[in-house]
């Protein structure tokens, strides 16, 4: 599925409108929630948003938090 989508001005911000073929592939609909993340080869993927999924998120960003001092040491 190839699909070229035009930016458009929405309010003060700007954001492109997916097509039904687009929404029946990622099955989601009105008011459901995207995530947008970056792929390794620098291209950008959507994919919808679960409750699990957000609430891993929300562990992983708590645990980033607490313990970055050690991460940063962890990189170096």
């Amino acid at each position: 599925m190839i699909h070229e989508l035009k930016l458009r001005k929405i309010g003060n911000s700007v954001g492109i409108v997916l097509p039904k073929e687009a929404l029946s592939y990622l099955k989601v609909g009105d008011g459901d929630t995207l995530s947008v993340t970056e792929a390794p080869d620098g291209s950008v993927r959507l994919s919808p948003t679960t409750a699990e999924v957000t609430r891993q998120m929300n562990v992983a960003q708590d645990l980033m938090k607490r313990c970055r001092h050690t991460l940063r040491e962890l990189a170096k």
